[in-house]
């Protein structure tokens, strides 16, 4: 029995599934669609951290997070060394959340 995708995959999963004795359809995306299909498993692994019930699990997410962060990041053209130094430079000027800030109020 086949089961129908549509979501992007790891590059390593075709051969895994040929591994296990299964075979698969798969098409190599144009830029625009990839794009898309990235936004979208951002959302997915982002959903799929969210859900994690335990630490490890929330981790493994993460782990995916931050790899789909960084596909993104190249399909704009920018290398995960300038994304690490833009997040960088940011943390520098404005900081990062390590002081578990909560922003209640500002007056005038």
């Amino acid at each position: 029995m086949k089961k129908i995708y549509h979501k992007l995959i790891r590059d390593r999963i075709p051969e895994i599934i040929a591994e296990n004795g299964q075979s698969c359809v798969t098409e190599v995306l144009e830029d625009s669609a990839y794009r898309i299909m990235l936004d979208e498993k951002l959302d997915e692994e982002c959903g799929e951290y969210r859900a994690a019930g335990t630490d490890a699990e929330a981790l493994e997410e993460l782990a995916d997070v931050l790899e789909v962060v960084y596909a993104i990041a190249a399909a704009r053209g920018c290398p995960e060394e300038q994304l690490n130094g833009i997040r960088q430079a940011k943390a520098e000027k404005r900081g990062g959340f390590r002081k578990r800030l909560l922003l209640t109020e500002v007056g005038e």
